[in-house]
């Protein structure tokens, strides 16, 4: 087998069900299988998975044993030469696995392959690639200095700035939200670190990989939606969790010269002191900025992107409002056509006959052309009775339950 795509689960069963439906259609043609390792969640995720995707291999564990012990479970079950960590919020296009293979399959001494992640509003997601968090370039950070300075090679090494958004090339760390290895390589390595911190196992595992003399490369020709706005908000907790996770990364990988590590604690401790105070001035301002954009954002206008006219009374129904239906029979998917002047549309695409792969490049385009600030958008995935998306890469994803 070539491919094992390892998926853990935990309470985010709409989710789940949009990526196992990507997931199905881009292994199409590839001898791959799709593990699911489920946390111990309350909601229906275990009951979706054995009705509606019968071939897919379902592992139930008895507790939530966290990301990195969930993740050795699956790859331990798995069979393929690679496996791909995907998380259970995300949607990959048709031809992602058959691009990512075919890359990996080039490289010698090939680590950890990550590719292109966007959010739900089709935003660059600049965690997709990155650089070793040493004190100075955490600190760069938290502090969003790379954002103050961002063609600034010395500010920029946390988010790999060296290299572009389409631009394919060695990265040292990827994002656990994505990580494709061939699974002889996972071993290797001991897997995630079951003693990691969160925010620290996809860095730790990335740095391992390095260490062993391996190259870790960021794959900027296939892209990935991540709706990774309940795992990411950016709060106390947050800020702690970080600081937790960069600690244990110093402490497993730089402890042994004490002397050099102890400056590099107290340097550490200093950044995330000057880090938290400049990052919570930062977030108290976009709070206050968040919420007017937000006061403008109640009440959108639906364009429903379909060749099914019968499905626009069952959305009317649903949103309880007027659905503009947006023929793909006769007419082009145009944004700018199509918004014109207007601000607050919400788009959706019937995924019954738009694929994986024009969604993402819709919501790509969405960005570049700058609409993202007056257009959002949902998914209907196939054969499903719900709506699915998320605003942007900070706010929780939002589910429309069909009636």
């Amino acid at each position: 087998m070539l491919l094992s795509v390892i998926i853990l689960n935990y309470n985010v069963r709409y989710f789940l069900e949009l990526c196992l439906i990507s997931v199905q259609k881009a292994i199409e043609g590839i001898d791959a299988e799709i593990i699911v390792v489920d946390n111990n969640s309350v909601d229906d995720s275990c009951a979706v998975v054995l009705q509606r995707f019968p071939s897919v291999k379902l592992i139930q564990n008895k507790s939530n044993v966290g990301f990195p012990k969930g993740n050795n479970i699956g790859v331990d079950q798995a069979s393929g030469e690679y496996v791909c960590i995907l998380n259970p919020d995300t949607v990959v296009a048709e031809d992602t696995f058959l691009k990512i293979l075919e890359f990996a399959n080039q490289k010698d001494h090939l680590g950890i392959v990550g590719c292109k992640l966007i959010d739900g509003a089709g935003g660059f997601l600049p965690e997709s690639k990155r650089g070793v968090p040493t004190p100075f370039v955490a600190f760069t950070k938290i502090a969003g200095l790379y954002k103050l300075f961002p063609k600034s090679k010395m500010l920029g090494k946390y988010y790999a700035n060296h290299l572009q958004e389409e631009q394919t090339g060695k990265v040292d760390v990827l994002v656990g939200a994505f990580m494709l290895l061939k699974r002889k390589l996972y071993l290797e390595l001991g897997g995630f670190d079951e003693a990691c911190f969160m925010y620290s196992d996809d860095i730790d595992l990335s740095y391992m990989a390095l260490k062993a003399g391996y190259n870790n490369f960021y794959f900027g020709a296939t892209t990935v939606i991540h709706y990774k706005g309940e795992s990411t908000h950016k709060d106390g907790l947050y800020m702690r969790r970080f600081s937790e996770a960069m600690h244990f990364f110093y402490k497993k990988h730089f402890s042994k010269a004490k002397s050099i590590f102890r400056i590099k604690e107290c340097l550490f401790a200093v950044f995330m002191k000057i880090g938290v105070s400049v990052f919570t001035a930062y977030k108290t301002l976009q709070g206050n900025s968040l919420f007017q954009k937000t006061k403008k954002m109640i009440s959108p206008k639906y364009i429903l992107f379909t060749n099914d006219q019968s499905l626009l009374q069952k959305m009317e129904r649903s949103l309880q409002k007027k659905v503009k239906f947006h023929d793909l029979k006769t007419e082009k998917m145009l944004l700018s056509s199509i918004v014109k002047e207007e601000t607050n549309v919400e788009i959706i695409l019937d995924n019954e006959f738009i694929s994986f792969k024009d969604c993402i490049a819709i919501q790509e385009s969405a960005k570049k052309e700058g609409f993202n600030q007056r257009i959002t958008f949902k998914i209907k995935p196939k054969a499903t009775d719900f709506l699915i998306g998320s605003n942007n890469s900070t706010s929780r994803g939002e589910v429309v339950k069909m009636t």
